[in-house]
């Protein structure tokens, strides 16, 4: 699995959030709450939706299924402006990115995440950088079929040497 190596422009989103672990992953409950209410978005722009996960400087230092992040559900927007109540505004800065296209059932993707960080990135010539890591989930994406398709983007930095 090879990515492309590619500069994302920055976006504007909107939805909800929640802080979560790996051991104690609440993802579904996330989506469960923002889903019914995405069409009262007045001001999004296209049908992509975005999985975004914030961690912590250093999160990625020591392995720790216990240790908290934040994990947002949210579209794309033209601005921040007069969000419907419960939602809040989300800005991803332009910056360098992996990006990796997975296909298969949503709760199959954690060896991806796996070979991505124990793998690939040890061995390329990027670290990991310190801001939102995030998935589009696009047209092809159907949650636990296994032809689903859904791009993860990890943010990267050249590697100091």
């Amino acid at each position: 699995m090879k990515p492309r190596i590619e500069t994302f422009p920055g976006k504007k989103l909107a939805g909800k959030r929640m802080k979560m672990s790996v051991e104690e992953n609440r993802t579904a409950e996330l989506w469960r709450s923002f889903m019914p209410e995405r069409k009262n978005i007045r001001n999004s722009i296209g049908t992509d939706l975005y999985s975004v996960q914030l961690y912590d400087p250093g999160y990625f230092d020591t392995y720790n299924p216990g240790r908290e992040f934040e994990k947002w559900a949210v579209a794309e927007v033209s601005g921040s402006g007069d969000l419907p109540e419960g939602m809040e505004p989300l800005v991803i800065p332009p910056g360098m990115y992996a990006v990796f296209l997975y296909k298969g059932a949503a709760s199959k993707g954690a060896e991806t995440f796996r070979y991505i960080f124990g793998t690939w990135l040890p061995q390329s010539a990027y670290a990991p950088d310190d801001r939102p890591h995030f998935e589009i989930l696009g047209e092809k994406y159907s949650n636990e079929d296994p032809d689903s398709e859904e791009e993860i983007w990890i943010p990267v930095k050249l590697k100091e040497h």
